[in-house]
């Protein structure tokens, strides 16, 4: 059974960031990413260029995922959920 789709972002976290936590997500056979495009209609240094993005997966890959997302969490913030 795959999971529904979750929102992530992280707060101030780089694009280049966010295509390196998609990449490796992606290297996981089904699970599937997608960005989310930035909506602020002022441009600020201090965002990111995009929003967050979806991520879905199989159930029995949860402990893969999370784990990689923990791995990027340590190093730049905690991921928002939701929203």
């Amino acid at each position: 059974m795959r999971s529904q789709p979750q929102r992530l972002s992280c707060p101030g976290l780089p694009l280049a960031v966010y295509r390196e936590v998609a990449a490796h997500l992606r290297q996981v056979e089904g699970v599937t990413v997608e960005f989310i495009a930035q909506t602020a209609t002022e441009f600020d240094y201090f965002h990111s260029q995009i929003e967050g993005f979806w991520l879905s997966y199989p159930q029995a890959l949860q402990a893969q995922v999370e784990a990689i997302l923990q791995y990027y969490a340590q190093r730049h913030g905690a991921w928002q959920r939701g929203g």
